[in-house]
Formats: structure tokens, sequence, C-alpha cells
């Protein structure tokens, strides 16, 4: 059955083996894609990340609320189908990264961006041989083409559900670096997170928080928090 917008209609959730992985069945039916692709994850954990979104609905069902539903559904739809385009959109985070563009002014932003930035950056160089051009201020970088190359090579070898994955973090955060530092491993999730809020975190200490932004802030810590823990049911990172 599609996810839609409907009211709660079963009493079990459950997962099954199934051919090529996992599936999560309500009452016995397999969970289908709004495609109508009956929805098979690769991993048990995977899987139970799905059932467990299904077994908290308690009334409507509220995309919103299920974000592993939402990525998994969306490897298969689109992910599967639109390979090619997603990792070229992708591998264009990496031509524009975010930790990539520095502060001119103030010393103390710089600073910060530094020692929040810097680390993920030379990892990107040393582990993917792919180093980037830094610079102060927004005029566009021309990045290295190998290293480009390079960082589109490394997302080549993400299967479908990885790949939905990495691409939340990468949205999210802005930066193509980031996303494969915890799809490899290399930073925790809030590790992570906190490097991608550095310029937010600064302006909220100079002029305040905003209600309307800092909620917004904890729905996409909630969506990049799940993008990591689906990446981890997949098993990743792969040694």
């Amino acid at each position: 059955m599609a996810l839609i917008k409907a009211k709660r209609f079963w009493t079990d959730v459950t997962v099954e083996k199934e051919d090529g992985g996992w599936a999560v069945a309500l009452d016995g039916r397999r969970v289908s894609t709004p495609a109508k692709a009956v929805l098979v994850l690769p991993t048990e954990k995977a899987a139970q990340m799905v059932a467990d979104e299904w077994k908290a609905v308690e009334d409507e069902i509220d995309p919103r609320h299920m974000p592993a539903t939402r990525r998994a559904n969306s490897a298969v739809d689109r992910v599967v189908p639109q390979r090619d385009s997603l990792i070229a959109m992708l591998a264009g985070y990496g031509g524009s990264d975010l930790l990539c563009y520095r502060a001119d002014r103030p010393v103390g932003l710089q600073a910060i961006q530094a020692e929040a930035w810097d680390p993920p950056l030379a990892w990107a160089a040393a582990v993917l041989d792919a180093p980037l051009t830094v610079i102060q201020g927004i005029s566009p970088i021309v990045q290295p083409a190998d290293s480009l190359e390079n960082l589109c090579a490394v997302l080549e070898t993400l299967d479908a559900f990885a790949l939905a994955a990495v691409h939340d973090l990468v949205t999210i955060s802005g930066s193509l670096v980031l996303g494969l530092s915890v799809a490899r491993g290399a930073m925790d999730v809030d590790e992570a997170w906190a490097a991608s809020r550095v310029d937010d975190v600064w302006q909220i200490a100079q002029w305040g928080a905003d209600a309307e932004a800092e909620s917004s802030a904890a729905a996409k810590k909630a969506d990049f928090d799940s993008a990591a823990h689906t990446l981890t049911a997949l098993g990743y990172p792969v040694a």
C-alpha cells in the first residue's frame, strides 16, 4: 500500500524476510512505495527503522514524521531510476561546498570556521584524494577537476538506499564533504551537524534566536540524524 495521508487502519507491524531483502508488513500486507513497488530494504535493521515509524503512528499517517520511510521510498522510486542524475547533483555540492567559503570578517568567526571545517577538508584531501580550494567571501570557486571526480567516485560506490541517506546529509548540511565524512565514519552525526551550523550559531550569538528558525533547525536536525542512522542500519561505514 502506498504511503498516503489516511487514518491508522492496522494493528500489527512486522518485519519479514523477502526476496532480496526485508519488507515491512501491516497486518500481514506488505508496505509499498508511492509508485506501488513493494518496499524491500537491504537489511533487517533498515527495515526495522521503517517499521518503528509505522508503529509510532497514532492516528493519521504524516510523512513529515516518517523520515526513514520517506527515504526508503525515495531510494526505490527515485534513486534507482535516476541514479546517474542524482550522483551528478550531489557531486555538484563538491564544487560549491559550504566548508570552502569562509568569512572575510570578523576574526572570531574565521577562527571558528577554521576549527570546525579544516579537519573534514583535510580528511577529504588525505583519504578521498580530493583536496578542495578555500577562499574568503562568496565568489564562485573552480575546484580541481580531479578532486571532483574522486568525490563522484565515492558516490558511485553507494547503493540506492545509502545514496538516499547521503542525499539528505548533503542537502541539509550544504556540504558533500560532511555527508561523505558521516557515511565513511570519519565524523559522528553530532559533530557534522555542529560543523554545518557554525555560521547560524554565530549569528544567533550576535543577534539572538528566532523561534521559527529554531523550529526549522530542529526539524532538519531530526532528518539529519535519521539519515545517519539509516546509514548505520545499512551497515555503513563499510570497512
